[in-house]
């Protein structure tokens, strides 16, 4: 409805050559003057209906809609950026693997005698951590191939 507004003066100053081409764009779509009147089937490449329509000429345009090109070419580019981002925890998991071995070693150095005990801890650690990552995988293989 507004495009109808916007494109039918802009036009019409443009093809003109007078002095309305000078004004601007905003004087020209504030103005009083009726313009004909654009449906949006117009632009949809529809033929205008000046009667309402009925259920089937509306299901018809939904199902252009929801089948359309476009439309599914948005979804395959929503899923790749959704597992995109579902796979940033795995770095995470990495820094934080490198994190717990690296406090198994400044915790050895420190106390060699409790290297039974610091190596339990390193595993139940680096266990956790790891499961995050792997979450972190399957949330993406969910997002690209189960939705």
């Amino acid at each position: 409805m507004y495009s109808c507004k916007i494109v039918a003066p802009a036009a019409r100053s443009l093809a003109s050559q007078s002095r309305v081409t000078l004004r601007p764009l905003s004087t020209a779509v504030v103005s009083k003057r009726e313009h004909a009147p654009c449906s949006v089937a117009q632009y949809n490449g529809l033929p205008a209906m000046t009667t309402l329509p009925t259920q089937t000429q509306v299901l018809q345009v939904l199902r252009q809609f929801q089948t359309s090109a476009s439309r599914q070419d948005i979804d395959q580019a929503a899923k790749y950026i959704g597992a995109g981002a579902a796979t940033i925890g795995a770095g995470g998991s990495g820094a934080g693997i490198g994190s717990v071995f690296g406090s198994l070693v400044i915790g050895f150095a420190r106390n060699p005698s409790i290297k039974g005990q610091l190596f339990s801890y390193t595993i139940l650690g680096f266990a956790l951590s790891e499961a995050m990552g792997l979450f972190c995988l399957m949330m993406a293989f969910l997002i690209l191939f189960a939705f």
